[in-house]
C-alpha cells in the first residue's frame, strides 16, 4: 500500500492534487482541511489512503496523520464510503468530527451532506470505542486559491457529486455567509451546510 509520497506538488485544486514524485504524477483525491494545508511550497510530504477497487485505484491525500486516520475510521463504517468519509472529511475537522461521534452530536453529523439520521447514528454507535480521547488540531492557514473563489467552489461541490445549480445555489449562500472575499475552503464549507 502506498503510505506518503514525498514530491513536489504540481497541481491543486479544492478536491485533487497532483504530486510528482521523481517524474510520476500521482492524482489525489484530497479534502477541503487537506487542500488548505497545502502552502505555497512545492516539495510536500502528503499521507495516503489507497482504495482498490474493481474498476479502479484511488488514491487519498491527508495532510496530517490525524486526517488519514479519521478517513480510515469513517470508512470502516458499514454504508461509509470513500467519497462520503471525504465529503465528511471536509466538512469537518478532524477534532470537530472526534468530538461530534464522542458526544454523540447527531445533529452536527446530520448536516453534512449525504449523511442521514440513521447513517450519523451508525457512525457514533460503531466509532465512539474506537476514536477515544478527542484530539484537538490546530487550524492550518489556507492559501488563496488561483481564479475565481465562486468558480473553484461551484467545480469542487460539482466534483463530490452535487448538482451543479444546487452547488451554484448554495456558493452563493457561502459567499454571503463568508463574505465575498473570503477562501475558497470557507465557502465550501458553508455552502455544504447550506445543502
Amino acid at each position: 500500500m502506498i503510505t506518503q509520497l514525498r514530491g513536489r506538488l504540481v497541481e491543486k485544486n479544492p478536491t485533487q492534487a497532483v504530486v510528482d514524485c521523481n517524474g510520476v504524477g500521482y492524482l489525489l483525491h484530497i479534502s477541503l482541511h487537506t487542500y488548505s494545508a497545502l502552502g505555497a511550497d512545492e516539495n510536500i510530504l502528503i499521507y495516503t489512503h489507497l482504495v482498490v477497487r474493481e474498476d479502479a485505484q484511488i488514491l487519498y491525500g491527508f495532510a496530517t496523520k490525524e486526517e488519514r486516520e479519521t478517513f480510515r475510521q469513517l470508512i470502516s463504517v458499514s454504508g461509509v464510503g470513500p467519497s462520503t468519509a471525504q465529503m465528511i472529511c471536509s466538512s469537518l475537522t478532524p477534532g470537530e468530527i472526534r468530538k461530534a461521534i464522542l458526544d454523540g452530536n447527531v445533529g452536527l453529523l446530520k448536516s453534512i451532506k449525504g449523511i442521514g439520521a440513521k447513517s450519523a447514528e451508525r457512525l457514533i454507535v460503531d466509532l465512539r470505542d474506537k476514536i477515544g480521547k478527542s484530539v484537538n488540531l490546530a487550524p492550518v492557514a489556507g492559501m488563496e486559491a488561483a481564479g475565481s473563489v465562486r468558480d473553484e467552489a461551484v467545480a469542487a461541490l460539482a466534483q463530490l457529486g452535487i448538482n451543479r445549480v444546487q452547488a451554484e445555489r448554495a456558493v452563493e449562500k457561502g459567499l454571503k455567509e463568508a463574505g465575498q472575499e473570503g477562501r475558497v475552503e470557507d465557502v465550501i464549507k458553508v455552502a455544504l451546510k447550506n445543502l
